[in-house]
């Protein structure tokens, strides 16, 4: 399942709730603008791999689980860069926050490659609760995306800060005598989408 066979059903992009630390939850109320049932719609979501339940909730709200969070791997390329400066290249700076996230994780692909971290889209979703805050983050991507009001600096701060917590608490390639596998693929893939979504060099 994808973000956007999501979209595809519910005709827009649902609203990502909670932490996805437990579990990997989106709220619509596509069904109360669109004017269908919410039965319908909801019946419809069911039927997608990768849903785990669908509650029809108050007058019409729908709350979609999945069985993980999704990492979508596809190309995104958001319409917009913070004219931030380059220095002071401090924590106190928005602009190095985002361009050091970006140049992290490329150095992260860059790593895994050279340690034999596998590859491929058969990973899955990090379990680390770090990671999957990262998802989480960058599961309003597509609302933002066709938001008039999108927000970008905020948010590429806080995914920036998502994934500097992440890439420290949870590192993606193996540490020491550790041997790389399926948990550190999975990080890897994610950041794979960071390194497309946020501005910056490869190298800082």
């Amino acid at each position: 399942m994808t973000p956007g066979e999501l979209v595809g059903v519910l005709g827009e992009p649902p609203v990502p709730e909670g932490t996805w630390e437990r579990e990997a939850v989106y709220v619509s109320a596509a069904a109360l603008r669109r004017r269908v049932p919410a039965g319908e719609l909801a019946a419809r979501l069911r039927g997608l791999g990768g849903v785990a339940a669908v509650e029809v909730q108050g007058r019409g709200f729908l709350r979609i689980v999945l069985t993980e969070p999704v990492v979508d791997v596809r190309p995104v390329a958001i319409p917009f860069e913070p004219a931030w400066p380059d220095f002071p290249r401090t924590w106190d700076n928005p602009g190095f926050v985002v361009r050091y996230g970006h140049a992290r994780a490329c150095a992260v692909l860059r790593w895994a490659e050279q340690l034999g971290v596998p590859a491929g889209s058969g990973a899955g979703a990090p379990a680390d609760r770090y990671h999957r805050w990262v998802l989480r983050v960058l599961a309003e991507l597509p609302g933002r995306l066709v938001s008039r009001e999108p927000g970008w600096e905020g948010y590429l701060l806080r995914l920036a800060l998502a994934y500097h917590d992440a890439h420290e608490r949870a590192p993606a390639v193996p540490v020491g005598d550790e041997e790389p596998g399926p948990v550190h693929a999975a990080r890897v893939r994610v950041a794979d989408v960071v390194r497309e979504v946020l501005p910056g060099p490869d190298r800082l």
